[in-house]
C-alpha cells in the first residue's frame, strides 16, 4: 500500500488521549522522516510529534483544539514515488508508545530488519520480539512487511541511534549527543543521559538570572471571543456570551485539585517570619558577586529541603497496596516541586534530588525548569515527579492563601509577599522585613506538632540565616 496512517502513539505515562494544538503541516506538504508535524498536549506537556514516514501529507485527521484518543489516526502519507491506492484502505500502523520508542535501536550485524518504527528506524529482532510481547498494542512490522528500500539501506552498526524526541530535547538544551555516552542496551542514548548532561552543564555554569516563580493560576479566558449566542442562562436569567471547555492543561489542573479536596483531610498552620536577615544577607553577597547569587526562593527552598530531611513525614505518599491496605511511602530523597505560573496554566516542576544540592544550585535548576515549563517543553517527569511543593504566591501582591495540595503529595509550602511592618525586638518597635508561611498538611501522615515543627524550623532558618547554612 501506498498510504500509510500514523496512529497518535503513548506519548508516556500511558495517557489515554491528547488535545491537538496545531498542526505544523498541511495537506499537500512533503515530510521526511522525524520532520515534526504536530504539537500535541497532554499531562501538562507540549510534545512536538515527528512523522515516521517520507513523502507528502494526505490526510490530517482532526483539527486543532480536539482531542485525539491514543492508538486513533493523526495524520496520513502518501509515500514518495507511489501513487494513491484506490482500491484498499491505507496501511495503519499502531505507534510505538513513547517509552519503546525511546528505547529503539538499530539493526545488528546479523540482525534482521524490523522496518519502520515511529523515529523511523529499525530495531534489533530481540528487542522487536520484546516490545510486541510487552505491549501488543504497539506492534512492529517484520522485515518482510518493511520497504525494501528500508532493509536494504539499514546500517550494519550505527554508533549512535537515538529516537526524535530525545535528539530534539539534547538540541533545545544544546547538548552535543556525540560526546554523550548511553546508558541504554547496546550504549543507546536515552532522555535521561540527556537529561543528566543538562544538569552536570547547569551545575557548572554561572546561574542565570531568573524571575521568580508564581503559584497562583490566573483565570483561564476562553479559546476565543465568541459574540452571545442568543441562549438564555436559566439560572441568572443572563445571555451566555460563551462556553469554554475545559481540557488540556485546564482538565488536568481540575481533575488533580478535584481529587486533593476529595481524598486529602487536610490541615493548614502558618506563622509570620522576620526575613530582614535573609533579605540583608543575600544583598551583602550579591555586592560581591552579582552574577552567582542565588535568589530569595533558592535560600527558601534549600531551608525546605533541609526541614523535610528533618521532617520526612512531609515528603512521603500515602498509597493503597494489593491487599487493599493504606500505606505512607517514603522517599530515599527529595524532588521539590516548584509551582510556576504559565500562560497555559499553573505548573509545578520538580528539582529532582535537590538534597543534594546547594542554594546556589538550585537556584540554577529553578532557573532552567523555570525556562522549559513556561515555554511547554518540559517533560512528563520534570512535572509530575514532584515529592512536596513550595508555593511562592508573594509575587502577586498577597500575604497568604490556603492553597490546596497537589496531590498526590502531602504537603505544600506558601511564602506570601514581603513588607515592611512593625515588629518588636528586645520590648521596642522596629520596622521589619516580614512574610508569612503558610503550611498545608494531610493530616493522615502527620499530626500538628510534625507540621509545626517543621514550619517553624523554615521560619527560623529565615530569620538566622547564616546559622542555618552554616550547618547545611
Amino acid at each position: 500500500m501506498s498510504v500509510k496512517t500514523f496512529l497518535l502513539p503513548d506519548l508516556g505515562e500511558g495517557l489515554a488521549e491528547a488535545e491537538l494544538v496545531k498542526w505544523l503541516v498541511a495537506v499537500g506538504d512533503t515530510v521526511v522522516i522525524d520532520q515534526p508535524i504536530a504539537e500535541v498536549e497532554t499531562a501538562k506537556s507540549m510534545v512536538e510529534v515527528p512523522s515516521p514516514y517520507a513523502g507528502t501529507v494526505h490526510q490530517l485527521h482532526g483539527a486543532a483544539g480536539e482531542m485525539i484518543q491514543v492508538d486513533t489516526p493523526l495524520i496520513s502519507v502518501l509515500e514518495e514515488g507511489s501513487e494513491p491506492a484506490v482500491a484498499s484502505a491505507p496501511v495503519r500502523e499502531v505507534a510505538q508508545s513513547y517509552r519503546e520508542e525511546e528505547r529503539a535501536g538499530v539493526a545488528e550485524p546479523e540482525a534482521k530488519g524490523s522496518g519502520n518504527v515511529l523515529i523511523g528506524y529499525g530495531t534489533p529482532e530481540g528487542l522487536a520480539a520484546k516490545a510486541r510481547k510487552r505491549r501488543p498494542r504497539g506492534g512492529i512490522p517484520n522485515a518482510a512487511a518493511a520497504p525494501a528500500h528500508a532493509v536494504a539501506a539499514a546500517p550494519l552498526r550505527a554508533p549512535l541511534v537515538i529516537s526524535p524526541l530525545v535528539r530534539k530535547l539534547a538540541k533545545d538544551r544544546g547538548i552535543n549527543i556525540a560526546q554523550l555516552t548511553g546508558t541504554g542496551a547496546g550504549g543507546l542514548i536515552l532522555r535521561s543521559d540527556v537529561e543528566a548532561a543538562s544538569a552536570a552543564r547547569s551545575d557548572s555554569s554561572p546561574v542565570p538570572t531568573a524571575a521568580p516563580v508564581a503559584a497562583v493560576p490566573a483565570a483561564q479566558a476562553p479559546r476565543a471571543a465568541s459574540p452571545a449566542t442568543g441562549e438564555l442562562d436559566s439560572r441568572s436569567g443572563l445571555a451566555v456570551a460563551s462556553r469554554t471547555p475545559i481540557t488540556g492543561v485546564r482538565k488536568t489542573i481540575a481533575q488533580a485539585m478535584t481529587r486533593s479536596r476529595s481524598e486529602i483531610p487536610e490541615a493548614t498552620v502558618w506563622v509570620d517570619v522576620d526575613a530582614t536577615a535573609l533579605l540583608e544577607m543575600r544583598s551583602g553577597l550579591k555586592a560581591k558577586d552579582p552574577e552567582n547569587t542565588p535568589g530569595l526562593l533558592a535560600f527558601i527552598a534549600r531551608f525546605v529541603v533541609a526541614g523535610l530531611q528533618k521532617y520526612p513525614a512531609l515528603n512521603s505518599r500515602i498509597e493503597t497496596n494489593a491487599q487493599g491496605e493504606s500505606e505512607i511511602i517514603g522517599f530515599d530523597g527529595i524532588n521539590l516541586g516548584i509551582a510556576a505560573q504559565t500562560d497555559r496554566g499553573l505548573m509545578v516542576p520538580a528539582i529532582r534530588n535537590a538534597q543534594q544540592l546547594s542554594a546556589r544550585g538550585i537556584n540554577a535548576e529553578l532557573a532552567r525548569l523555570t525556562e522549559v515549563t513556561r515555554a511547554g517543553k518540559a517533560t512528563v517527569a520534570e512535572l509530575t515527579s514532584g515529592t512536596f511543593t513550595l508555593n511562592n504566591y508573594g509575587v502577586f501582591g498577597v500575604d497568604g492563601s490556603a492553597a490546596i495540595i497537589n496531590h498526590p503529595e502531602v504537603g505544600i509550602l506558601g511564602v506570601g509577599r514581603i513588607i515592611d511592618r512593625p515588629w518588636v525586638i528586645n520590648g521596642e518597635l522596629a520596622v521589619r522585613k516580614v512574610t508569612e508561611l503558610t503550611l498545608a498538611f494531610d493530616h493522615r501522615v502527620c499530626d500538628g506538632g510534625v507540621a509545626a515543627g517543621f514550619l517553624r524550623f523554615v521560619a527560623d532558618a529565615m530569620e538566622n540565616p547564616a546559622g542555618a547554612l552554616a550547618d547545611l
